[in-house]
Order: structure tokens, then C-alpha cells, then sequence
């Protein structure tokens, strides 16, 4: 199936309220522009650099999301066009974003990443992290920044008991954030592997990849 094939039989699944993100990651040019004549305008990339070339070729009215892990020092790079920001888990990544965005004369979406997974790897805030920056008064100094809502990870397993639960835990700690910060609405969980469950436990974005584009290019 073509990349237009695959992104219509995925939307066909998503109720009108799910955002779609299209990981583009490691894709060509070609592949983007394939799926962006298919009618997807929301791309997801993990490497600043590599978002950032695409930006420079790509049409002009495509929202670049940044789904992956966040270095401070490469924020500078996307501070001009970023339109959200998935992979926050700190206070100081989100000073940076309100510097650079200020720099730009722009206020950025931004998600807390939050950890919900067994695994180790997966970067994230706890619970107590979240309250501690939410109730902050330097945050509520950064005016360049605004918390769209959160995202978080599943552990990599086939159990999908687990899966649910996690999803469920980060959609209860959306709705008590939501008690303190009424504006937010994006709950940023679900990939190709686990969007359907995801979906069911309440996001209102997935993040799909290999599903449209096919298998990842490692370069």
C-alpha cells in the first residue's frame, strides 16, 4: 500500500477528535511530501537538525512537532518554527523554550512528558516533579511558553493489560492537572503499536510512523 493508502485506512480509525502526528523521522523529502499531498500537514521528528532541514524545503504550512528527547542546547535550532514541543521533563528545558521563543517574539506549545513506563529509558516526570513545577512561581513567570498538555510513553511490551494501565494512570494525571490548568486539552499518548488502546484510555494524539511510512530507515 502507498503512503496515501496507509494514512487513509489510519484516519478512517481516528475519531475527529485525535490529532494525528505523522513520525517522519529518518523519512525523505519524497515520502513527506507524499504523505503532505495526501492532505497530512503534521509531522513529528525526533533530531533538531534534521527537523530543521526539513523546515527549510518543506511547504511553509506544515506544524513540525518535536516528539523526541529535548538537549537544551539544541533549542535555539527550532525556536522559530517549532509548533509543539512533546518532550519536556524539566523546568530549566522549559526556561530554554521560553528564552529562545521570546527571542522569536513567540509563545510555544509545549507537553510535560510525563514517566509511565516500567522501563528505565523512557525520560519523564513523576507526579511530585509535575506539582513542583506547576506550582512554581518561576513558571508561572515564563510568559513565551504555554502548556498544551501532557505526553508519555507505554512500556514496549506485548501485555496489553499493562499498556491500558498505563495510559489510564497518565489520563488520570491529565484530568487533576486539567483541575489547576483548565486550558489544556492534548493527551499525547499512543504509536503505531499501541494508538487503538491508547485511544480507548482517552489521548486526543497519536503518534504513528512505521504504519504510514513503513519501516524505519536507521542511517
Amino acid at each position: 500500500m502507498s503512503i496515501k493508502d496507509n494514512l487513509t485506512a489510519i484516519k478512517q480509525k481516528l475519531p475527529r477528535e485525535v490529532t494525528l502526528v505523522a513520525v517522519s523521522k529518518t523519512k525523505p523529502n519524497e515520502a513527506i511530501l507524499e504523505a503532505y499531498e495526501a492532505g497530512q500537514r503534521v509531522f513529528g521528528e525526533n533530531k533538531i537538525q534534521e527537523m530543521l532541514q526539513k523546515w527549510e524545503t518543506l511547504p511553509k504550512d506544515i506544524e513540525w512537532h518535536m516528539i523526541g528527547h529535548v538537549q537544551r542546547n539544541k533549542v535555539k535550532y527550532m525556536g522559530e518554527y517549532v509548533s509543539l514541543i512533546h518532550g519536556v521533563d524539566s523546568f530549566r528545558l522549559l526556561a530554554e523554550i521560553n528564552k529562545q521563543a521570546k527571542k522569536h517574539d513567540r509563545v510555544i506549545s509545549c507537553l510535560l512528558q510525563m514517566h509511565i513506563a516500567e522501563e528505565e529509558t523512557k525520560f519523564g516526570l513523576d507526579n511530585t516533579e509535575l506539582k513542583t513545577i506547576i506550582d512554581s512561581e518561576e513558571f508561572a513567570a515564563l510568559e513565551n511558553i504555554k502548556i498544551e498538555g501532557l505526553m508519555g510513553m507505554a512500556t514496549f511490551t506485548k501485555d496489553e493489560r499493562q499498556i491500558r494501565k498505563e495510559f489510564a494512570y497518565l489520563k488520570s494525571i491529565f484530568d487533576s492537572l486539567k483541575q489547576e490548568l483548565p486550558h489544556i486539552s492534548v493527551l499525547s499518548m499512543g504509536m503505531s503499536g499501541d494508538y487503538t488502546i491508547a485511544m480507548e484510555e482517552g489521548s486526543t494524539m497519536v503518534r504513528i510512523g512505521s504504519s504510514i511510512f513503513g519501516a524505519r530507515n536507521y542511517s
